[in-house]
C-alpha cells in the first residue's frame, strides 16, 4: 500500500525587528540601509555616519549582521523586513548594499516609495532593468539617485581633474587593474547573480575614465582572454576600450591573472605633451606640469567617504546631483554592453 501525506505549507520566514536604542532625528537625511554585509559595515555605514546621516534602520536577510552593525553605529532599528523600511515615512533616503541581482528591484521600490537612493555599484545587471530605472527616474525629478562610483571623489583624482581641466586637446587614458583571482563558483562570477566582474567591478573604471575625459562615451569595445583548459573564467581577464565625443580614448586593462604583489590599480593620462600617473591611490606623479610634481598620501583614499558626503549634502541641501543622471545611465549602459562583448569574444 502506498501512503501519501499532504505536503506541509511552505514556511514564510519570520520577520524580525529589533529596537537598538539609537534615536534617529526627524527631518532630511534619515537613512535606511538595505544590506549589512562586509562592505556596508566596513565602509558605507561609517561613511554615512561621518557625513552626518541619521541612521534609522538597517536590514539583513537573517538579521544577525543588521543587529551587529546596527548596535555598532547607533541605528534605531535592525530588521529583516525590506518593505517596512521602504514604506516608513520617517525614512527619506535608502542606501542599497545587497547582492547585485537585488539592486534593480530595490532601486525601483525605493524610488516608488518616494526615497532618495544611493546604490552601491552596479546599478543593475541588464539593459531591460536599466530602461525601467531610467523611466522611473524621469518621473521623479526631485529625488536623488546616486551610484557608489567613489573613485572620482578620491583626492588625487580630484587633483588630476583640476590639472586636466584647462587642456582642450583629447586625452589618452590607460587604467590597469590587477583584480586578483576569485573562484569561478563565487556569486560575483554568476552572470545572473553578480553580473560577472566587469559589471560588478570594472564599472568603477569605466566611470573613472568617463570622469577624467569629461565627455560622453561614443563607442566601446571589449575582448576577453580566449578559452583555455587551465583558465575556468576568462571574462575577468579583458581589455576594454572607450572613445569619447572630444576624441579622447581610454583603455581599461582588467586582469585577474596577476600577482598580489603588483599594485592593484594604476591610472595614467597622456595629454598635450604631459603625463599624470596615479599609483594605487597613494602616489600621484606628473611630467610636464609646471608648479606640480607629486601628491602622495600616507593612507590609501579611494573616495568612499567623500562620495557618501557629497550625496548626503545633495539630499539635505537640495543641490544638483553630484553625478548627473544621464552620466550614471551612460556608464551603466556601456558597462553592460562591454560585458556582453567580452563574453562573446571568448567563444
Amino acid at each position: 500500500m502506498l501512503l501519501s501525506y499532504p505536503k506541509p505549507a511552505a514556511e514564510t520566514p519570520a520577520v524580525r525587528r529589533v529596537a537598538l536604542g539609537g534615536v534617529p532625528r526627524a527631518g532630511k537625511g534619515v537613512v535606511g540601509f538595505l544590506g549589512a554585509g562586509n562592505y556596508a559595515g566596513r565602509v558605507l555605514i561609517p561613511a554615512f555616519k561621518a557625513a552626518g546621516a541619521s541612521l534609522h534602520s538597517v536590514v539583513s536577510g537573517g538579521g544577525v549582521s543588521a543587529v551587529h552593525f546596527g548596535k555598532k553605529f547607533g541605528f534605531g532599528h535592525a530588521t529583516t523586513d525590506t518593505a517596512a523600511v521602504l514604506n516608513d515615512p520617517a525614512i527619506d533616503t535608502v542606501v542599497i548594499a545587497t547582492r547585485h541581482d537585488a539592486h534593480a528591484a530595490q532601486v525601483l521600490g525605493a524610488l516608488r516609495a518616494g526615497k532618495h537612493v544611493f546604490c552601491e555599484k552596479p546599478l543593475c545587471l541588464t539593459l531591460a532593468e536599466l530602461a525601467q530605472i531610467e523611466s522611473e527616474v524621469a518621473q521623479r525629478p526631485d529625488q536623488h539617485l546616486m551610484v557608489g562610483f567613489n573613485r572620482r571623489f578620491a583626492p588625487q583624482v580630484a587633483k588630476m581633474k583640476a590639472l586636466l581641466a584647462p587642456i582642450e586637446a583629447p586625452k589618452s587614458i590607460i587604467i590597469t587593474v590587477n583584480a586578483g583571482e576569485i573562484p569561478p563558483d563565487h556569486w560575483t562570477q554568476d552572470p545572473a547573480v553578480g553580473g560577472g566582474r566587469i559589471i560588478g567591478e570594472a564599472c568603477h573604471f569605466i566611470d573613472l575614465a568617463r570622469f577624467l575625459a569629461g565627455h560622453p562615451i561614443t563607442a566601446h569595445h571589449a575582448v576577453a582572454m580566449g578559452r583555455h583548459p587551465s583558465v575556468p573564467v576568462t571574462d575577468d581577464k579583458a581589455i576594454l576600450t572607450l572613445q569619447f565625443a572630444d576624441g579622447s580614448i581610454a583603455t581599461i586593462q582588467y586582469l585577474a591573472n596577476g600577482d598580489k604583489g603588483f599594485p592593484k590599480e594604476r591610472v595614467e593620462v597622456f595629454a598635450a605633451g604631459r603625463v599624470l600617473q596615479l599609483d594605487n591611490f597613494l602616489k600621484l606623479r606628473s611630467w610636464g606640469w609646471k608648479g606640480f610634481s607629486t601628491m602622495n598620501l600616507w593612507r590609501q583614499d579611494k573616495g568612499q567617504m567623500a562620495c557618501a558626503a557629497a550625496f548626503y549634502a545633495n539630499v539635505t541641501r537640495g543641490a544638483a546631483p553630484v553625478i548627473p543622471r544621464d552620466e550614471l545611465f551612460e556608464v551603466a549602459r556601456c558597462t553592460i554592453e562591454v560585458a556582453q562583448l567580452a563574453r562573446l569574444s571568448e567563444q
